[in-house]
């Protein structure tokens, strides 16, 4: 089966959904398959090179929204010679360009919301909100309602969906998701990360890996850390991902007020061999998201056998709840405190068992091969309906 995603950008920095490509589309190549991928990124750039599937990038592209007057053309002459298409994201110029190209095609296509239907959002901008209600009708709920499926990565994402827009229309399917399986070399990997931050090697420590922005929840992590940290001087927290200056100045100075700046170490993203050092580093791998689709960080963290302290805002933490892989609580202050103490009140064997749960519950639930075989079952099916359709 040859496939195409259509996707903003592979850059790294934009987190999990254009990993979720390559992870899947490496795994579907060793499968046999074909999957290439077509962006609006410069060419130029270093990451397309680096990103281990055929990139077709069509910029340079400027703007928030990237309107890029190639893709609907490249779409219009290249399409056909898909099996399926895969469309990645919202809100974004690439998404409108898939509908206006593929709608007028016999190409199925499958669209993955990657969250961004999630209220959350309706909430918390609702100026946004507004701005996106004008641009719904004849955009994305278009794309949403002429797709062959909507493909939601559990059914907390799936259900969330339907709050956003009352006017909404779509053929929903629920698909495994995932990541790769981490490396196993857990004391190597480790003393890589020592190597760099020799201080943290005696240390209990607490690892938040993702983008440092505010639905992430880090002002929370912060503040709960700053409580529990005062009853151990062996506690310290991992802050690692890339950020917006700004807002990390700000954390930075909440974390100098409540006295623990010297207890937090601040690593930028991390990558490769010194990523997989910071989980095994860390006893536990902590996330209070106000809005997490699904959260690649945390499946790596589970293969890795690191119990995670999550929120409920979170999608997949009702699956981990129940495998007893982590501590799930509210996405508050007093829910990520409880997080924090509840898991310093359990004793090492617990902890031990927890880690057990957390690496079962990704080799059952969120491994690569699940979601590679997912999204080939879900194509297969809509052709299989097609054909008896016909």
């Amino acid at each position: 089966m040859k496939i195409l995603h259509i996707i903003s950008s592979v850059n790294p920095k934009g987190g999990g959904p254009m990993e979720g490509v390559r992870q899947r589309g490496l795994r579907l190549i060793e499968m046999g398959h074909q999957v290439e991928v077509v962006t609006l990124d410069d060419p130029a750039s270093d990451f397309i090179a680096n990103y281990g599937l055929t990139v077709f990038a069509l910029g340079p592209t400027k703007g928030g929204y990237k309107y890029n007057s190639k893709l609907v053309p490249w779409l219009n002459a290249q399409a056909r010679d898909y099996d399926a298409v895969v469309v990645n994201g919202l809100w974004q110029y690439h998404s409108f360009a898939a509908w206006r190209a593929l709608s007028k095609m016999k190409v199925p296509y499958f669209v993955f919301t990657h969250g961004m239907l999630d209220p959350w959002f309706k909430r918390t901008y609702p100026l946004k909100h507004l701005k996106k209600w004008l641009y719904w009708p004849w955009a994305e709920y278009q794309l949403l309602r002429d797709a062959s499926a909507v493909l939601f990565t559990c059914e907390e994402e799936k259900i969330l969906a339907r709050q956003s827009f009352w006017l909404y229309k779509v053929r929903e399917q629920v698909v495994n998701y995932g990541t790769k399986t981490p490396p196993s070399e857990r004391e190597a990997l480790a003393e890589t990360f020592y190597t760099q931050y020799p201080a943290l090697r005696e240390k209990r420590v607490f690892l938040f890996l993702s983008r440092i922005q505010e639905k992430k929840g880090c002002d929370l992590t912060i503040e709960a850390f700053a409580e529990v940290a005062a009853k151990d001087i062996n506690l310290h927290l991992v802050i690692a991902g890339p950020s917006q200056q700004k807002y990390q100045e700000k954390l930075q100075a909440l974390a100098q007020r409540l006295g623990v700046a010297d207890r937090i170490t601040w690593t930028g993203m991390l990558q490769g061999d010194m990523k997989w050092g910071a989980f095994y580093a860390s006893e536990a791998y902590v996330l209070s998201s106000h809005q997490e689709n699904f959260g690649i960080a945390v499946a790596e963290a589970l293969g890795c056998g690191i119990p995670v302290l999550i929120s409920d805002k979170v999608n997949i933490w009702r699956e981990i709840e129940a495998e007893g892989a982590g501590i799930v609580n509210p996405d508050t202050l007093a829910g990520t405190k409880e997080s924090f103490r509840r898991w310093l009140a359990l004793d090492e064997t617990a902890r031990q068992q927890m880690g057990l749960s957390a690496k079962r519950c990704f080799e059952e639930r969120f491994t690569v091969e699940a979601m590679a075989n997912s999204l080939i079952s879900a194509i297969e099916k809509w052709i299989k309906y097609k054909d008896a359709d016909v």
